[in-house]
């Protein structure tokens, strides 16, 4: 079969419609039909044992170096930024940073942290009991995902828990950029993204002249090792960190409550038992339901693959949430914390959501580590969760998750 033939009869999904919903029929219907759809940016590919393969897939390279040009932006301060970040990079000078930035971000580092995590899980908690007591509207993202998320970074960061406000609203106005609105908003874009240079430029001239025992100061120790992070390598993997860092883990934990809104039951076994629960809430919680809605790559060559022909250059989106609710994989795709934990049944196949191959999200073991702080903390203070209406979301495209969630709550 000829890749013309495939490609004569396959769905088409419409990824920058605002209606667009990765959690739709339209979609489940195309990866019934297919393992791969036809977008209006390439390819999306649907099922999780092409969207495996095609992670690792060598001819393949990360595919969001182009997203400014494909929009529209061709200059700038932000555009100039997304060229040289680690995101974007490939070959030898992607794995020259990567290795360098490595030990900033081991498990040891995130295990580290817990304590300041939950702390800040904690105290935010607390505002939230006290809003609901006086009888005001608790409002999700503002009064924890949002301030959790960035405070959480600042613990990481070795900075002052001040600072948060100007990050979040730095890291808030970037974001804009991931949206197909980018050449609309690209002045205020390329404000922030300079307002967070000179931010990290102060910082690291603070961390030289009085190290600490923070990721920052690690980083600025590898900048003036013989195998260095240049200067310039150094204010933008800061920069990443400040928006990816927020924006990421904001998102995301306001969607794993949203899945548990849905699946109260699920709720339940996690504030019954977190010690054996946590992780599994996390990890069903970002295959169902992850902020990263795809992972975007380009191919570098001509190639073949289950018998299609992709060219050189064409964008190939792999579908984190489609895939991860694949039943071809996933038998019982809703979540459930107790798959695979039953004698002789098989455990969970890994989720995508944090990408895979030489691209694989650096930061995942700090993510993990707030989220699954987090996430028994609001399980052992509130049930009945529930919106009431009023709720306001990001696109479904790229990066998803709530600008506004109010919710109610019974305090246990």
């Amino acid at each position: 079969m000829t890749g013309e033939t495939i490609q004569a009869d396959v769905p088409y999904l419409d990824i920058a419609s605002p209606e667009f919903a990765m959690n739709s029929e339209a979609v489940r219907d195309a990866r019934e039909r297919s393992w791969y759809a036809k977008t209006n940016y390439g390819y999306g590919v649907l099922r999780y044992k092409e969207v495996t393969e095609l992670l690792k897939h060598p001819s393949l390279n990360q595919g969001s170096a182009k997203w400014p040009d494909h929009h529209g932006v061709h200059s700038g301060i932000f555009y100039e930024w997304w060229a040289k970040n680690l995101l974007v990079l490939e070959g030898e000078e992607h794995h020259r940073i990567r290795r360098l930035l490595n030990p900033a971000f081991s498990p040891s580092v995130a295990r580290k942290l817990e304590p300041e995590f939950a702390e800040i899980a904690n105290e935010l908690i607390d505002g939230m009991k006290q809003k609901h007591a006086r009888g005001e509207q608790v409002e999700f993202v503002a009064d924890f995902s949002e301030p959790f998320a960035t405070r959480a970074l600042c613990a990481m960061m070795g900075l002052d828990h001040d600072h948060w406000p100007f990050i979040a609203s730095r890291a808030n106005t970037v974001g804009y950029a991931l949206s197909v609105t980018i050449k609309e908003d690209i002045d205020r874009v390329d404000e922030a993204v300079q307002e967070l240079y000179d931010f990290v430029g102060r910082l690291i001239d603070e961390r030289r002249e009085q190290p600490g025992d923070d990721v920052v100061s690690r980083l600025v120790q590898f900048s003036q090792a013989d195998d260095k992070l240049s200067d310039a390598e150094l204010r933008n993997a800061l920069v990443v960190m400040l928006f990816g860092g927020m924006d990421t883990t904001r998102n995301q934990i306001g969607l794993l409550l949203q899945t548990f809104m849905r699946n109260p039951e699920q709720w339940e076994l996690l504030a019954q038992d977190p010690a054996k629960y946590a992780k599994p809430a996390l990890e069903e919680g970002l295959r169902v339901n992850p902020t990263t809605r795809w992972v975007t790559r380009e191919a570098n060559e001509d190639f073949e693959f289950h018998g299609l022909e992709i060219e050189k250059g064409t964008t190939v989106h792999l579908f984190t949430m489609s895939s991860g609710t694949d039943p071809e994989a996933f038998p019982d795709p809703d979540i459930d914390l107790n798959a695979g934990s039953e004698p002789g049944s098989e455990r969970r196949k890994q989720h995508h959501t944090f990408g895979g191959g030489v691209h694989h999200c650096l930061g995942h073991y700090i993510a993990r580590a707030d989220m699954s702080v987090a996430l028994p903390l609001l399980a052992q203070a509130f049930t009945d969760i529930s919106c009431p209406g009023g709720d306001e979301w990001l696109p479904d495209s790229g990066n998803h998750g709530p600008v506004r969630l109010p919710i109610t709550f019974t305090v246990r």
